[in-house]
């Protein structure tokens, strides 16, 4: 009886616990913000579908897209920037994934210069006046890599530099 009841008490935070990734999932790119919420980027361990996942510990707040299809690859697009040389060459590494949502569109990043060193992540949400929201993520939170969107079908788009 008193094993039973430690089992329960064990259980009760997993099942108010957010689900942010399913058992047929894999993390591409996530991170914590300064604010104490969290983002996951996941797929589908088959590329079934890809979504992006936000909030708190305990509430996943928003789910894009709302459905998981194959569609899905189709509604994010990629692009990033490597220029490797280290200071002398003002190296930089540069990765963002957008996507639009509610007349809202969302841009992850994940950025390096090498001039000072500095490394940043995180989500800019810009309106549909133009105003940007930066929401600022724990570098040292990261798991994963948007890189690894280079190889899927996710849309790509040219830098532009």
């Amino acid at each position: 009886m008193r094993n039973s009841l430690l089992f329960f008490a064990l259980m009760i935070p997993l099942a108010f616990s957010a689900q942010y990734l399913l058992p047929n999932e894999e993390t591409i790119f996530s991170f914590n913000t300064k604010n104490g919420k969290t983002m996951f980027l996941v797929k589908d361990k088959k590329n079934a579908y890809i979504q992006y996942r936000f909030g708190s510990k305990d509430h996943v707040e928003m789910e894009f897209p709302a459905s998981r299809t194959k569609e899905s690859w189709k509604q994010f697009t990629y692009n990033s920037y490597h220029r490797g040389g280290g200071k002398q060459n003002a190296g930089m590494d540069l990765n963002y994934l957008s996507f639009s949502n509610n007349n809202y569109k969302y841009q992850l990043f994940r950025t390096y210069y090498a001039e000072d060193e500095s490394l940043s992540t995180g989500i800019t949400v810009t309106d549909s006046k133009g105003k940007e929201t930066d929401i600022k993520g724990i570098y040292k939170s990261i798991k994963g890599c948007m890189c690894n969107l280079e190889d899927t079908e996710v849309n790509k788009e040219d830098f532009g530099l």
